[in-house]
């Protein structure tokens, strides 16, 4: 787990603007107020002033009086922020009666502040579910370019060290797209590999998983991953990417040499891209349960700038975490 230290150090060298929209929700107050004790990040947190101050003191949290607090019913630049969500999604049919009403959800004013310049990234989720998380990221913040899909990456940390970068493994997309087709599953292999360099720090050798190894089954699932294979390689000719592969062949040199020629991925892959989030979701929770392993994430990846999503079970350490990892994805970005 020594990563995990240094993402916290990364953070602390270069302090981000991150925005929490869950301001009065106690385990973000907690991870908050830790933050800022570690000084990780520059903290900003959306909601009643009178009800997160009452939590802090209640619950001994010294430090929420450095964060800056914003009331999403009153502060200085709502009606700024009303104009830009007009700007954005005119288009749309958005109109100032209608964004002044939105520019007070939390979720819609942590990415208004991103989008103008005074945050660099938002974490929540703690509180709200994943598609209201992301609606306002997609409708303001939107995605990288040459990106048009946002996935989520999960860090594994597995106890058999024989497995990835010693135990270490990125599995994508566990998080947002239900049945992806070839384009967009290139584009998460694509995002899943920047994932692993910024935030996990190696170089990434993705191995793209099917029922099929190399032609051993026929089918247009098989063939999809074929051509997400292919896309993935044009897009970036020199990330070390194979498949299709089955797990095994992927994971385990034995296997990978008897069933695959001539592959820099097989039998040592790092990154396991999977064809669908019905076996994404699936594979890490039985790796997570059955095999031990320490299961971080979502890390969405692909939106212009860092807006993270948490499960609604995650606890005050899952939230501090993920802070720190929304602020190394901040300052990648700025480089």
């Amino acid at each position: 787990m020594d990563l995990l230290q240094k993402i916290l150090s990364i953070a602390q060298a270069n302090p981000q603007r991150i925005v929490l929209p869950e301001g009065t929700e106690i385990r973000t107050l907690k991870a908050a107020d830790r933050i800022i004790s570690e000084n990780a990040a520059k903290i900003t947190l959306i909601g009643n002033p009178e009800e997160i101050n009452r939590l802090a003191k209640d619950n001994g949290l010294t430090n929420i009086g450095k964060a800056i607090i914003i009331d999403p019913k009153n502060h200085a630049k709502k009606e700024l922020y009303t104009n830009l969500l007009v700007e954005l999604r005119k288009k749309k049919g958005m109109t100032f009666e209608q964004a002044s009403v939105l520019v007070e959800d939390p979720l819609y004013l942590g990415c208004l502040m991103i989008k103008n310049g005074d945050a660099d990234g938002e974490v929540a989720g703690a509180r709200n579910a994943t598609g209201d998380v992301l609606r306002p990221a997609f409708q303001i913040v939107k995605t990288l370019p040459g990106i048009s899909v946002v996935s989520g990456a999960f860090l594994m940390f597995l106890k058999d060290k024989s497995y990835g970068e010693n135990g270490l493994m990125i599995f994508g997309d566990c998080a947002v797209n239900p049945t992806p087709n070839a384009a967009e599953l290139a584009q998460i292999a694509i995002s899943t590999a920047e994932t692993a360099r910024n935030i996990a720090g190696f170089e990434p050798r993705i191995a793209m998983l099917s029922f099929s190894t190399k032609g051993s089954s026929k089918n247009e699932a098989v063939d999809k991953v074929v051509e997400a294979t292919r896309l993935a390689k044009e897009m970036q000719p020199t990330l070390m990417i194979d498949g299709e592969l089955q797990a095994d062949a992927a994971l385990v040199e034995s296997v990978a040499g008897l069933k695959v020629k001539d592959s820099d991925v097989a039998g040592k892959a790092n990154a396991l891209i999977f064809p669908s989030l019905e076996a994404a979701n699936i594979a890490y929770k039985l790796v997570q349960r059955l095999a031990g392993a320490e299961a971080i994430g979502p890390i969405l990846q692909g939106i212009a700038a860092p807006v993270n999503d948490l499960s609604r079970g995650c606890s005050t350490d899952d939230i501090f975490r993920m802070i720190t990892i929304t602020s190394n994805q901040a300052i990648e970005l700025k480089k």
